[in-house]
């Protein structure tokens, strides 16, 4: 995806939070939701790494996160912020020397979870060492790793704690004098992050990073992310998002811009438009639509292809589209811009797919 496709509106109630810089990207503000991933490599891995922050940045990512988690990502870590065109975030848990390393390796932006990451001295170590390199925290409270002390709480009001320990931790690093933070409020409920993410809203003007943690394979996981996200999304809330999956991390990217794009708030891909499966459909319409998807993905997005399989709604739909394919028995109706172009055999379509969809380049 190109850095133009990428740059579409911002809702116009968005709650309006402090903006945060991470390596020449803006987070909060008046800048528009920004999309987030996370590798999958072993970071001592310098090259695997490097490949997959590649091919996320390609899918659109604007930011990405990269597991710290021992002397050997910590020193390919010098490489891979060196190579990369893409601001990257250190995840650091249980060891704050590793937080440390990172700064002094060139990350854009900490991830800390104050569950894991040790005393409040700790925290404070590292949040100096971030002011003096001009490198933003985000506070990731999750609800599977809160520390102790909420444990109480927790189990009255899940929501409550999840509020709490965020606004514990930004008061921590405010007291040092470091103010240039975002935090995360996650749960594998997606309810719970709804009513967390709502509370602190009403609460602090710090930038939000949006997710439900261990949310689930692709389908399942992008099921219950947006679940969550939407509706803090479609309220105003939220800064940048992550959809978290098991699965390839480029699919987190293309199910956060689908998303956002479906909500007005980020300009993504063209739209497709395809029919249910049904008794009726006269063309493998699964198979159609997935080709039309991947031939479509540069097209502007503002574009809409319709791929129909049967007279039913096909020849509305199409008309109704900048390009329709409507799907007959031995032919299919070509339509451009509500207007019935031509008719073709099913068996030209390939070849006329990609005549038809270059155009509208």
């Amino acid at each position: 995806m190109t850095a133009e496709k990428i740059s579409g509106g911002v809702c116009s109630d968005r709650i309006k939070t402090r903006p945060i810089n991470v390596g020449g990207v803006t987070i909060g503000g008046d800048a528009p939701v920004r999309v987030q991933s996370m590798t999958c490599t072993k970071t001592g891995d310098a090259e695997a790494t490097l490949g997959q922050i590649r091919e996320l940045a390609t899918a659109g990512a604007e930011l990405v996160r990269v597991t710290v988690n021992d002397e050997a990502a910590a020193e390919a870590l010098h490489r891979i912020v060196a190579e990369s065109k893409t601001p990257l975030v250190a995840d650091i848990h249980f060891n704050h020397k590793l937080a440390l390393s990172s700064l002094e390796a060139g990350i854009a932006k900490l991830r800390i979870n104050p569950g894991n990451i040790g005393n409040k001295d700790k925290v404070r170590e590292v949040a100096a060492a971030a002011a003096d390199k001009g490198v933003p925290i985000r506070i990731g409270v999750n609800g599977g790793s809160l520390h102790k002390r909420y444990d109480e709480l927790h189990g009255a009001d899940p929501a409550g704690a999840l509020v709490q320990c965020a606004l514990d931790e930004i008061e921590t690093l405010a007291a040092v004098g470091f103010h240039d933070v975002a935090v995360s409020l996650k749960s594998s409920e997606p309810r719970e992050v709804v009513e967390a993410c709502r509370r602190f809203a009403r609460l602090s003007d710090v930038p939000q990073h949006l997710g439900v943690t261990e949310a689930g394979t692709l389908l399942a996981g992008t099921s219950r992310s947006v679940a969550a996200m939407s509706v803090l999304l479609a309220e105003g809330i939220g800064d940048t998002v992550r959809i978290s999956l098991a699965a390839d991390p480029v699919q987190e990217v293309l199910a956060a811009f689908h998303m956002l794009s479906a909500l007005g708030l980020r300009q993504g891909f063209a739209r497709v438009v395809a029919c249910p499966t049904c008794g009726r459909v006269e063309v493998d319409v699964v198979k159609l639509a997935a080709r039309v998807e991947e031939l479509a993905k540069d097209l502007p997005p503002e574009r809409v292809v319709a791929v129909m399989g049967c007279i039913v709604n096909g020849p509305g739909e199409a008309k109704a589209a900048d390009l329709g394919i409507a799907a007959g028995k031995t032919k299919v109706a070509i339509y451009r811009m509500g207007e019935l172009h031509r008719t073709i055999a099913k068996e030209d379509l390939e070849e006329v797919l990609i005549a038809e969809i270059e155009r509208l380049k």
